[in-house]
């Protein structure tokens, strides 16, 4: 096929347990593309079951990038993300007239499609510095660091984030600035056009859906590697929704019976906190899963512009 002068990228989101891969993989199929991941935790190959990664048979169906190719120690952030998925979805336009992303989180699709500000990239001793002061003084000292030295960002950030916390003081430390002085919100501008397809359910389904599926994934084994990356809990990798809980569990603070419906309940806090945040984006074309023919032929009539 050939390539487009006017190339589109198909954005495929939702919140989780709506049913994305099922569909991004009839897309796929039917223009003939790769799927571009845009899931901050499926890049880790040692927990494909609490991340509900694409399985070993729909990988070899059809090509995904970023699934399994990272390691849980391994630093990687939305910026190089979006350096690594506009590199790719570049060289996909060399041959095909579209490229298709699809994924949940919503600071990686944000990357690609909006940009994300030019804030320097930590060095490797000032977040060893910081990654220190954090298990020795907490949480509650470093946010109440923060409100003194950028008590505007100190404002917005999510204080129980310690990730984003933390990132913000190495910005200060780092740079003498405060972390609010390099966030400019800009939207830059991309040599493609960009087609949002964004899935929902009822909320009731989506909560049934959440909680059948955490129950088949603890079924299919998620307790055993939970347990095996258990000594890496410290690694910002697995400060996520299903580990923090199992976790707990390990630690004894909780049965596996209340850390299962921790899982759930937190589970379905974050799709909402997902879909807040998606219908905030008056670009997202809304359809529900079982809407398939429509959404290939919206793809099909964009692609005919």
């Amino acid at each position: 096929m050939e390539s487009s002068s006017n190339p589109l990228l198909v954005v495929l989101l939702g919140p989780t347990g709506v049913g994305k891969t099922d569909l991004c993989i009839r897309l796929a199929d039917t223009f003939h593309v790769p799927i571009i991941n845009a899931d901050s935790r499926q890049i880790f190959a040692e927990i494909p079951i609490g991340t509900a990664a694409p399985t070993k048979e729909q990988l070899a169906r059809v090509k995904h990038y970023f699934v399994g190719t990272h390691h849980l120690q391994d630093y990687y952030s939305a910026s190089m993300f979006e350096q690594d998925a506009l590199n790719i979805i570049q060289n996909e336009f060399l041959s095909h007239p579209c490229a298709l992303m699809s994924g949940g989180s919503m600071m990686y699709i944000d990357a690609v499609c909006n940009g994300i500000d030019d804030i320097p990239t930590v060095d490797d001793k000032t977040r060893t510095w910081m990654k220190r002061r954090l298990a020795e003084e907490g949480l509650p000292a470093l946010v109440q660091e923060l409100k003194e030295l950028d008590p505007e960002h100190y404002a917005v950030v999510d204080k129980q984030n310690p990730r984003r916390v933390v990132h913000a003081l190495e910005i200060c430390h780092m740079t003498g600035k405060t972390y609010t002085s390099f966030r400019t919100n800009s939207k830059k501008e991309r040599p493609f056009r960009i087609l949002k397809i964004g899935l929902n359910r009822p909320r009731e389904e989506l909560y049934d859906r959440i909680n059948r599926r955490v129950d088949q994934m603890m079924a299919d084994g998620w307790l055993d590697e939970a347990r095996s990356v258990y000594p890496l809990r410290h690694l910002n990798a697995l400060n996520t929704v299903g580990y923090k809980e199992l976790f707990l569990y390990f630690d004894g603070t909780w049965s596996l019976e209340e850390a299962v419906e921790r899982i759930k309940g937190n589970t379905r806090r974050y799709m909402r906190k997902q879909l807040t945040w998606f219908k905030r984006d008056p670009e997202i074309h809304w359809f529900t899963p079982d809407e398939t023919d429509e959404i290939v032929a919206l793809v099909k009539a964009e692609l005919s512009k």
